[in-house]
């Protein structure tokens, strides 16, 4: 498996494997399991998607740093990656991070898919 590099291609791949829904569907569920009140509409635009997810963990780093870790820990990204993003601007460290989230998220849905 090929991993997207941008937000663009990730929703490219994920509409050509018609599993976008299944992405948001994902989403929803580990942002439920981290106790996270965000539910996101099954048809939602992917610049929608992108922008409530860039909100969210911006709030999540900026008020409640416990609930953003715990999210990180749900949706198993890796560490490792978190702590080579450059920390000094939050509004960037945000998008770095909602964009490591949608990855591991369409991994998880990819990988269902390919093996169900």
């Amino acid at each position: 498996m090929q991993l997207p590099t941008t937000f663009e291609h990730l929703v490219a791949q994920a509409n050509q494997l018609d599993l976008y829904k299944k992405l948001v569907l994902q989403l929803n569920k580990d942002f439920l399991l981290a106790n996270i009140n965000l539910d996101f509409h099954e048809e939602i635009l992917p610049s929608s998607l992108k922008l409530l997810l860039h909100e969210t963990v911006y709030k999540l780093i900026h008020e409640k740093f416990t609930d953003y870790l715990n999210l990180l820990y749900i949706v198993d990204v890796p560490e490792k990656q978190v702590k080579t993003l450059d920390g000094s601007d939050i509004i960037k460290l945000a998008e770095d991070v909602s964009f490591l989230i949608l990855k591991r998220e369409w991994q998880k849905v990819w990988f269902r898919n390919q093996y169900k």
